[in-house]
């Protein structure tokens, strides 16, 4: 395209000049040179226009389902040493790992719902699990194909009704099942949430990649920037691994964090009363009984004759085994799809993206799952690779948030980001220069309150410093909740002196100050990303009774 143009460049200097003189225009009448002028320039018009785009990044979003950062070896975490992730490390040896990238509401549906509209839960209307995606609202991938993108996604989708924006899709129904799953394919009749689908034979993290490689390899025009993205089941509850990893980890000790086993003063003031966990803390849902039963997929552990401590450990190590052998295919399987990119010679072109819808608790403060606020639930990983902008092995600490992806992928595409979306490009970060506006906190909020795994509806505001939270305790009618309220609280961490949230001090005098200015901030937030909670009365009478 490039030597077409050019040569049109040559056609057009050769008709107007000969070694450098004008030609004096004899032959051509005035209206047949504005016809050729004209001509000529949506001639140049086209070219640049074809130029522009083949010099646009094809973008690869690798996004699995509640995978930690602790559990990705290029973060340097407690299982670094013995589980991990060469193939995942290579992007962030090759281009930048980001240490806080957060989710503004950990939990699958509402965090993809942020990722692809841009926008908040109280803006995009996904709040809960059991809330829809609107498949008539605008999102990145109808932004990029409008831009002249390819789109397509792979894996899991679970956002209810039927992808739009998108010229190719392959997703899994709902959840989706670990072996020979089921896949709903763009062209048959579509059935919303878990119904519809055709079984694909095989493991599902396998399964998604041979997908999604197929689409890149035979399906998509190879003239076109494209989009993918690849969404991973695993590692999702409950944690069914490969065959061919049952041997993984075999005879080896897992790490347990300190706060398994001596909580301090973490979390609620009276006591821990919340939080799905692994020892038997919480009788309603806990790791050592579901892990005793004999329907835990992956085998039952016996604890006949174990003391509490011994119980809780062997859930520990059985929990961690299960998630780390799932974490062992999705390694294996960014491998794949990086070798893929190294032969096919799109590495210089595109950028690649591996993170998290959210993270998960592996056994901290006793937790299981995500959904709070807290850092292990808070944090979804992110690593970019992309040669011609990203510098290799570089490392940033700015606060962005899972509303930004999108805004960053249309800068990169050249693509104006729409007034609805509330995020930010944070392109220039990934050049190695964070604007001078950047922001200096973020606004969280959980509004499925109580559901599943007992955690109170809460939101709050955290800077590179401090955290604070209010657990307004409230289900606001939100689809999915617990219909009745908790006692509110509050909680204050000091990240710096206290990185692993182990001491609530919310209500210690020399924080005073502290807590005075976070709440403003935190007012002030929540006006900027458009929840007003005065329009609702329960909550208007628990923030006027706790603030």
């Amino acid at each position: 395209m490039g030597s077409f143009c050019f040569g049109a460049l040559i056609v057009y200097v050769s008709l107007r000049s000969y070694n450098g003189v004008l030609i004096k225009p004899l032959v051509f009448s005035q209206t047949n040179k504005i016809i050729m002028k004209r001509t000529v320039t949506l001639l140049m018009f086209i070219c640049l226009s074809l130029l522009g785009k083949a010099q646009r990044p094809n973008i690869i979003f690798i996004m699995s389902d509640d995978h930690a950062t602790n559990a990705i070896s290029c973060y340097g975490g407690r299982l670094s040493d013995v589980a991990p992730t060469p193939n995942i490390d290579r992007l962030a040896n090759e281009g930048m790992r980001f240490n806080n990238v957060m989710c503004t509401n950990a939990i699958c549906t509402p965090s993809r719902a942020a990722i692809l509209s841009g926008q908040y839960s109280q803006v995009n209307g996904v709040y809960t699990l059991a809330d829809d995606y609107d498949p008539e609202a605008d999102n990145v991938a109808k932004q990029l194909q409008k831009a002249g993108y390819e789109t397509a996604i792979v894996g899991k989708w679970h956002l209810h009704k039927e992808p739009k924006g998108f010229d190719y899709y392959n997703v899994l129904p709902g959840q989706g099942r670990y072996f020979d799953p089921l896949f709903k394919e763009k062209g048959d009749k579509w059935l919303d949430r878990s119904k519809g689908g055709k079984e694909y034979p095989g493991y599902v993290t396998d399964v998604t990649t041979d997908i999604a490689l197929d689409w890149l390899k035979n399906k998509r025009d190879k003239n076109t920037p494209f989009y993918l993205m690849l969404h991973q089941k695993a590692p999702h509850a409950s944690f069914e691994f490969a065959t061919r990893h049952k041997n993984y980890l075999k005879g080896v000790e897992i790490p347990s964090p300190k706060s398994l086993w001596d909580n301090e003063e973490h979390g609620c003031p009276k006591g821990e009363r919340y939080g799905s966990s692994v020892s038997q803390r919480l009788k309603r849902r806990n790791m050592v009984d579901r892990m005793s039963s004999s329907w835990w997929k992956t085998g039952c552990i016996d604890t006949t004759g174990m003391s509490y401590e011994e119980k809780t450990n062997a859930a520990y190590q059985k929990y961690l085994k299960d998630y780390l052998r799932c974490v062992k295919a999705i390694d294996e399987n960014v491998g794949r799809l990086l070798d893929y990119l190294d032969t096919s010679g799109l590495v210089s072109n595109t950028i690649v993206v591996y993170t998290s819808d959210q993270g998960q608790f592996l056994g901290e403060h006793d937790y299981t799952d995500k959904r709070w606020m807290y850092e292990e639930s808070l944090h979804m990983p992110f690593l970019v690779r992309y040669p011609k902008v990203v510098k290799k092995g570089s490392v940033n600490n700015d606060i962005c948030l899972n509303i930004d992806f999108a805004p960053t992928f249309l800068d990169f595409a050249g693509v104006n980001q729409p007034d609805q979306m509330q995020g930010n490009s944070f392109r220039q970060i990934l050049n190695g220069k964070t604007p001078k506006d950047w922001r200096r906190s973020m606004y969280y909020r959980y509004w499925m309150h109580m559901a599943h795994h007992d955690n109170p509806a809460h939101y709050g505001v955290r800077t590179d410093r401090y955290k604070l939270i209010f657990f307004y305790g409230l289900p606001l009618e939100k689809r999915g909740a617990v219909s009745k309220p908790t006692e509110p609280y509050w909680e204050l961490y000091d990240l710096k002196k206290d990185p692993l949230e182990m001491n609530n001090i919310y209500g210690h005098k020399r924080y005073r100050k502290v807590v005075y200015k976070l709440k403003k901030e935190l007012l002030q937030l929540k006006q900027k990303y458009k929840e007003l909670d005065e329009d609702l009365s329960e909550m208007v009478d628990v923030t006027t009774n706790n603030w």
